[in-house]
């Protein structure tokens, strides 16, 4: 692999230039499809979240803004994408996340598929029957379930019985791009037809798409390595490699401390001038992007506390970050009117930083 050897970096450097990148040095950006864009998707796993995900990069949001981008003007979109978890991306980028994902996703719902004895033909089938129910309007993912049920094999019948929520009669039209999610009637799910709901967008080829993603991905999470992009993304390494080998000749190799990771050529420059002028305190919600994006957490959290923020199942705690890193974890509770936000410090903190978490605090205290 011929690549340019740039400068040894620090952490901090490194920091400066993903913060920056995600939105959460410089805050006045009121464009949140932008904030979405540069970040590759904001996980939706719990909608709270990804509300607090974009407060976080963006001064003066309020909720209704995202509501409205989501289900009146539709510039974001709700749908399964990275490691087949929920997600916020641009409206304008959905086809090209389907197209870049569809293939180790569709793999890896067919592998479960199989155990059950049910192969392509009968998923297409089922898929089929879905999209011909489904109309132009949203439907609760429930009513949907219980119309497609009876139009299928006894055999698919009696295996979603297996599946808590019968997802898989709804995932591979998800993975095909073929609906999205639509807005939530009272607390049920509902899903809707992607191209009724959503304006017409070219839909790429895969090559082009996975090459969308993986510079995207380096964009904004660099520098990093070919084993962080097969984790963030969910592609297995063999196909994640293939495309990172595809346009290597773009990568230039750094060392952060020892560690050897690969940045952008076009980004060297500015990450290596990139600094934080003072300290600086940010408040990121469970699932936030800036957490989710490499293998190797200890340039983000000490080990000493990687289990209370990197918990069983999946979860994710709020975290309080100092210059990029974890010194604490934050939560907030309702209490009728009021918004009450709790912290618990991993170490002792100046009260100049004490007082810029205080702000931060606040500052999630009034969105509401």
């Amino acid at each position: 692999m011929d690549v340019k050897i740039g400068r040894r970096l620090s952490w901090l450097q490194v920091a400066a230039f993903r913060l920056q990148r995600h939105h959460l040095v410089d805050r006045k950006s009121f464009d949140i499809v932008t904030i979405c864009s540069d970040v590759c998707g904001v996980q939706a796993q719990v909608m709270g979240a990804a509300h607090l995900a974009f407060c976080a990069r963006a001064d003066n949001l309020l909720p209704r803004n995202i509501h409205s981008a989501l289900w009146e003007k539709r510039t974001l979109v709700k749908t399964s994408a990275m490691r087949q978890t929920l997600h916020l991306v641009p409206a304008a980028e959905y086809p090209t996340y389907v197209a870049a994902l569809r293939q180790s996703r569709m793999r890896a719902l067919m592998n479960i598929m199989a155990r059950i004895d049910v192969g392509q033909k009968e998923v297409d089938g089922m898929t089929a029957v879905l999209m011909k129910i489904l109309g132009d309007d949203p439907v609760p993912q429930r009513e949907l379930a219980e119309q497609v049920k009876p139009r299928i094999s006894t055999k698919l019948q009696t295996s979603m019985k297996l599946f808590w929520n019968n997802w898989p009669i709804f995932r591979p039209a998800i993975i095909e791009g073929l609906i999205c999610y639509g807005p939530d009637q009272g607390r049920e799910t509902t899903f809707v037809r992607a191209k009724s709901w959503l304006s017409k967008t070219r839909v790429p080829e895969e090559r082009e798409a996975k090459e969308f993603l993986l510079r995207h991905y380096l964009s904004a999470y660099g520098p990093a390595t070919v084993r962080d992009f097969s984790r963030w993304s969910g592609m297995p390494m063999t196909e994640a490699k293939a495309i990172w080998d595809s346009i290597q000749e773009d990568f230039v190799e750094v060392s952060i401390e020892g560690a050897k990771a690969f940045i952008l050529r076009e980004d060297l420059r500015e990450l290596e001038a990139s600094e934080l002028s003072e300290p600086m305190v940010r408040l990121l919600p469970s699932f936030d992007p800036y957490m989710l994006a490499h293998a190797d957490k200890g340039h983000l959290v000490h080990e000493d506390y990687y289990k209370r923020v990197y918990r069983g199942q999946g979860w994710l705690s709020p975290v309080i970050l100092l210059d990029g890193r974890v010194v604490g974890l934050w939560s907030r509770e309702k209490q009728g009117k009021k918004c009450v936000v709790k912290t618990e410090l991993f170490e002792k903190l100046s009260k100049k930083i004490l007082a810029s978490i205080d702000a931060e605090l606040e500052r999630v205290a009034r969105f509401n």
